[in-house]
């Protein structure tokens, strides 16, 4: 099943959640803003780790998954220089590519 683009406003500054998984593997996709840092941060209890950071160029597609690792929390996370609506796709499953139709 295909999940539909989704779009939130972040404000600038710190990591912010776009989303948070537990216990599912999951891809998402993202574009723009230039310059932004995606990320995603598993955590549980005392520890947690970064995974997968990229710097999104406004051109290029970036896919990150979520993993096995989600037995913790999985937080699809990012960071803007200025605050901005931020457009991304998320899928369930390791995706190897974009799905059809969609677009940013």
């Amino acid at each position: 099943m295909i999940m539909p683009v989704r779009e939130k406003f972040v404000r600038s500054g710190d990591w912010r959640t776009l989303e948070t998984f537990w216990n599912v593997t999951t891809t998402a996709w993202f574009q723009k803003p230039a310059g932004a840092e995606v990320k995603i941060r598993y955590s549980g209890w005392w520890f947690g780790a970064d995974r997968q950071r990229q710097r999104l160029d406004g051109s290029t597609v970036k896919r990150l998954v979520i993993s096995r690792w989600s037995l913790f929390t999985a937080r699809l996370q990012i960071r803007v220089t200025n605050d901005t609506a931020v457009i991304y796709v998320v899928e369930a499953g390791n995706v190897a590519n974009m799905p059809p139709g969609i677009s940013f």
